[in-house]
């Protein structure tokens, strides 16, 4: 069996058409040539309202974006970068956008630029604070160690001098208590006199060392207080200092540009809303 290739209809007027058939046929040409342009028109109202959906809702996921752990900043050049993407596919879309969405998102993109910087700016600012505070604690741990040093060498003295006055005034003790025993009489060696001289300088010598051990206790107290005195005022600055760094480092430790990259992905939004509405108050 051959292959019979179709045959077209004509498409102009048949000929032994009425005149009537004529009219018709040209009226049917224009009806199908009037549908085929409205389809193509309701075809570029709706690639355009898919064009506005996919840039509002892409711009809504990046003002809703997230950036994990510090440094934030990390995220901002390609966050940034995804932001003027959108605004730009926007542009050239089908969109038809004017000048004054131009230059409004234009602003947008700037002014989120600034606020990025700054936060880049915060948080360059944070690490030398971390570098300070380690510097402080450093300077706390040096000055807990020469008090904890000084403190024990006053600890030695004074245990070595207290033991030493101590043992001086069990001696004299002991010395009393045997002039206190001795016999006196006629017929021995010490008299009464003697002796009672005797005890009286030993209990001078007595009393001398008590006073000697009593004013070296005051003394060391003294000392250590002095020397806690000092250390507590060279240690109070620092910790006050260390608790600020700390307190800015945890203020850091939140993404600060969240609420900034918000208001600009919103901000956008509302500008592409009233393009759109400036270009529906036209069209009526």
């Amino acid at each position: 069996m051959s292959y019979q290739p179709s045959i077209r209809s004509p498409r102009g007027p048949r000929r032994g058409m009425s005149r009537r058939e004529k009219t018709e046929a040209k009226t049917k040409r224009k009806k199908h040539r009037s549908s085929g342009s409205k389809m193509w028109e309701e075809n570029q109202a709706t690639t355009s309202e898919e064009v506005i959906d996919r840039t509002l809702n892409m711009i809504h996921s990046l003002g809703r974006q997230k950036f994990g752990l510090p440094p934030f900043s990390d995220h901002f050049s390609r966050w940034l970068i995804n932001l003027r993407g959108i605004v730009s596919e926007f542009e050239s879309s089908k969109a038809s956008v004017d000048d004054q969405f131009l230059k409004e998102s234009s602003q947008i993109l700037s002014n989120i630029e600034l606020e990025l910087e700054k936060g880049r700016q915060q948080e360059a600012s944070c690490r030398e604070v971390i570098k300070n505070l380690s510097n402080y604690r450093i300077l706390l741990e040096q000055i807990k160690e020469e008090y904890a040093t000084k403190a024990k060498e006053i600890e030695g003295r004074k245990e070595s001098q207290i033991k030493r006055l101590s043992s001086n005034i069990d001696d004299l003790r002991e010395e009393l208590t045997y002039i206190s025993r001795l016999k006196t009489g006629i017929f021995r060696a010490l008299t009464v006199k003697a002796k009672a001289q005797k005890e009286a300088e030993a209990t001078q010598r007595l009393n001398s060392a008590e006073k000697e051990l009593e004013s070296a206790v005051k003394n060391f107290s003294l000392e250590q207080k002095n020397l806690l005195d000092e250390y507590e005022k060279r240690k109070q600055p620092i910790i006050e200092q260390i608790q600020n760094q700390e307190k800015e480092i945890e203020n850091q430790e939140v993404d600060s540009s969240i609420e900034a990259r918000g208001i600009a992905c919103e901000a956008l939004v509302n500008t592409v809303n009233a393009l759109v509405q400036r270009k529906r108050s036209m069209v009526h």
